[in-house]
């Protein structure tokens, strides 16, 4: 099939995207010139675009793990690395398992996890963000999971402690310092919240890590995504933490998934019935 019929012209809005910097012009004219609207929607579209704002933005949903997740401006754009996150949270995740997602943004990785995990209980996703949650309420209504807003653990009910078996979160892990190194359409655009990890860069992992442990059920594991240079810094905090580190790689994607393992000695010590 060739290029959508436009008055704009496919050639020209490629030229265009294509000085501009866009990497992926010819997909991304596609779908602008498909987008629907009109020729003036159309012209501020690219406009936008030229000037910097990310695609999916401009859309309205950004592609992931083969669902189209809905996003709006601000709301931090699921990454195509974040597939290993889910690859590895499905991984060392048993059926009918109890799973919160954490720091969830648009919350498209509870919504991959409803389709992957054998019979789950999402039981819920969170985030501090209140664009985020919206969002993510819209994402996750077709799948049933209630999406809390509030820092980490602290919205969710003191009964689920000790009880859960998936603890996931793409938290923030860029170093403040590096957040100028970022690709302009991020840091722009999304969130500095959703992006800016601290001095070192884990800052929120460092809680997050510390107060798994009371909510992990005996064998629960968390998972989350890290910077490759950070995975000896973090595997020291899993373990201080009490918890079983372990790392998976993926090199084409340049991304790094790290896990929790929560001992059968340690979890839900506090909570036995």
């Amino acid at each position: 099939m060739g290029p959508p019929v436009s008055p704009v012209g496919y050639d020209a809005l490629v030229a265009r995207l294509r000085r501009a910097g866009c990497v992926w012009a010819e997909d991304e004219a596609r779908l602008l010139l498909t987008a629907g609207g009109g020729p003036e929607t159309l012209a501020e579209r690219v406009d936008r675009r030229v000037a910097g704002e990310p695609l999916e933005y401009l859309l309205g949903w950004a592609e992931f793990c083969g669902e189209r997740i809905d996003v709006e401006s601000g709301v931090f754009v699921p990454r195509a690395r974040t597939a290993l996150l889910v690859s590895a949270a499905v991984r060392v995740t048993g059926p009918a398992a109890t799973v919160v997602e954490l720091c969830c943004g648009s919350g498209a990785i509870s919504r991959v996890l409803a389709r992957r995990l054998t019979a789950p209980r999402l039981l819920a996703a969170v985030d501090v963000d209140p664009a985020a949650v919206a969002c993510a309420r819209r994402n996750l209504a077709a799948v049933g999971v209630p999406v809390f807003a509030g820092d980490l653990f602290d919205p969710l009910p003191a009964a689920w402690r000790g009880r859960l078996d998936l603890v996931v979160a793409n938290a923030p892990y860029v170093p403040t310092a590096a957040m100028v190194l970022l690709p302009p359409e991020a840091r722009r655009y999304e969130s500095a919240a959703a992006l800016d990890g601290g001095p070192d860069g884990l800052a929120v992992l460092r809680r997050l890590a510390a107060a798994a442990p009371d909510w992990l059920a005996p064998g629960g594991h968390l998972v989350v995504e890290v910077g490759r240079a950070q995975v000896e810094q973090f595997h020291a905090v899993l373990t201080e933490a009490g918890l079983v580190p372990s790392v998976v790689r993926d090199d084409v994607f340049d991304a790094t998934a790290m896990m929790g393992r929560c001992p059968d000695d340690v979890a839900g010590r506090r909570y036995e019935n």
